[in-house]
């Protein structure tokens, strides 16, 4: 039977406790998850305990590994996400797909305190190097630079290894950073013009108010009639739909209504004249051959925009059909240049989120006002319209000296 120890007051003591008189402490000894012997100490037997118990319960959730900055980059990067609960759960799901994807398998497994700036250019690189968009890499960079920034404020490490990593990253790859550009007026009148087709009618009202309002895809697709004030032409923007895997563990797309991406993205549109006689063609059309949206989310219902079958739009299938049209364009117009002896419109390859950008152009060739687009377009960061501001005014510069010429100011 094994001996009882108790301490000089009487008190039973647990395994690995025991009692230094000479101190006049209380002395609990331990071996850490590396093998090595540990001790922790208290003046009181039962604040021992709870010290124990502590210990424990951090051992288990492997905290005491990184605070000592042994843990891995994965298990820095679940307890990041574990503290973004004010995460849209698309984001969220976005994050740990991208994670799960081509981090955690490989680079995640790096032990977190022995990660290095080059090592982070190195994984970068890599990635690159596999075939990968800069713009996919950049969504990488999004969910490991903050990992480690957290694990720099948690006093694990002293520095974040991925400060400047894209930026480096950007400069060796420049040209090839994928910049999205908007469609010219050409292209832009090309694509709008190929919307008369009789096979392409059906999506003539939904691409103008694209490219006629700015509106994020989400924003349209969850555009409902009573947003569209139509006597006063105006469009209100309050909510937005997301088509987005809602597990973290299964993919499955679902619909989800949310709140607009930023409190900015909550604006009204006035509408264009085009864009107003496009609803009313939608609407028409719905009277006519007997569809309407039959979808009701989140306690919204009367969707504009939706699919032979009454089911709302999603980006994907919308994106598809740009493709198709815009592949269809260029097949013809190779062939109908040739014949007319011109140089032919080629429209590139664009997809939902170009619409925008190419709206914000147009309203930045045609207004000065950057608050009055800021507005409009709902970026929150006025940043973001002086960019597109300034890569407008940039590709005007000639046309307004050739208007100075033609003043003769000098």
């Amino acid at each position: 039977m094994a001996k009882i120890r108790k301490d000089t007051k009487g008190k039973v003591l647990h395994k690995g406790e025991d009692y230094k008189k000479e101190k006049k402490l209380y002395r609990y000894s331990y071996t850490d998850p590396l093998g090595k012997r540990r001790c922790i100490y208290s003046k009181d037997l039962g604040e021992l305990r709870e010290k124990e118990k502590q210990l424990q319960r951090d051992q288990l959730d492997g905290l005491d590994m990184y605070v000592q900055g042994k843990a891995d980059v994965n298990f820095a990067f679940d307890r990041y996400i574990a503290t973004k609960t004010e995460l849209r759960s698309s984001t969220r799901t976005n994050y740990l797909y991208t994670y799960d994807r081509y981090v955690r398998n490989g680079f995640g497994k790096k032990k977190l305190s022995s990660v290095r700036y080059s090592d982070v250019v190195l994984f970068y690189n890599a990635l690159l190097g596999k075939g990968l968009s800069v713009s996919t890499v950049d969504s990488v960079h999004t969910v490991l630079r903050p990992t480690f920034q957290l694990a720099v404020r948690d006093n694990v490490i002293r520095n974040n290894p991925a400060d400047g990593a894209m930026a480096e990253v950007n400069k060796k790859w420049d040209g090839e950073t994928g910049v999205r550009h908007a469609l010219t007026i050409e292209e832009e009148r090309a694509f709008l013009d190929c919307l008369n087709l009789q096979k392409n009618l059906k999506w003539k009202p939904l691409f103008t108010v694209m490219f006629g309002t700015g509106c994020r895809i989400g924003e349209v697709i969850g555009l409902r009639w009573d947003d569209a004030d139509m006597d006063n032409g105006i469009i209100t923007i309050d909510h937005d739909i997301t088509y987005y895997p809602r597990s973290d563990k299964n993919y499955k797309c679902e619909y989800e209504l949310a709140l607009p991406k930023t409190e900015a993205g909550i604006r009204t549109i006035p509408m264009l004249k085009k864009v107003k006689e496009a609803l009313e063609l939608e609407k028409e059309n719905q009277e006519k051959y007997g569809y309407h949206c039959v979808v009701e989310l989140g306690g919204m219902k009367n969707f504009i925009f939706c699919n032979r079958f009454g089911g709302l739009l999603n980006p994907a299938g919308v994106n598809k059909v740009i493709k198709r049209i815009v592949s269809d364009h260029n097949a013809k117009e190779i062939v109908d240049a040739k014949k007319e002896g011109r140089e032919p419109v080629i429209i590139p390859d664009f997809s939902c989120h170009i619409t925008r950008h190419t709206f914000c152009t147009r309203l930045c060739e045609n207004e000065t006002n950057v608050k009055v687009i800021q507005s409009v377009m709902g970026h929150k960061d006025i940043q973001t319209t002086l960019d597109i501001y300034a890569e407008v005014s940039e590709s005007k510069k000639k046309d307004i000296f050739d208007q100075l010429n033609d003043h003769d100011v000098i």
